[in-house]
């Protein structure tokens, strides 16, 4: 089974303000894009879980015509404040790379 880091062209993370952090996950086919998306992983309950945020807190945003699926979720430590280890967010996106998706194969273009 393919994880992100396998499939997805671009995965990535960075701050939407001081106060919240985007995840996009972007792929390069439209049959990718589609074959991730029926199977209804790609969840904001995923999100929540990941990130332990509730799951009410995380804006999902399917995105078909970009190819991509974006959430934004609440950082636990402002960027910049005391204890924050990634001010600029851009190292946030590790926990999504090893996230399984139950597809037999990467669709051709």
């Amino acid at each position: 089974m393919p994880r992100i880091r396998d499939i997805a062209k671009v995965c990535k993370s960075k701050n939407a303000g001081p106060f919240q952090l985007t995840i996009d996950v972007v792929f390069e086919t439209r049959a990718t894009y589609d074959a991730v998306a029926a199977t209804g992983v790609l969840t904001p309950k995923l999100i929540a879980d990941l990130y332990d945020v509730a799951e009410e807190d995380v804006l999902f945003t399917p995105y078909p015509a970009g190819l991509a699926f974006k959430a934004t979720i609440p950082r636990h430590t402002p960027a910049g404040d005391l204890g924050d280890t990634d001010v600029y967010g851009c190292q946030q996106h590790a926990p999504m790379l090893d996230v399984d998706i139950p597809i037999n194969h990467v669709p051709a273009a």
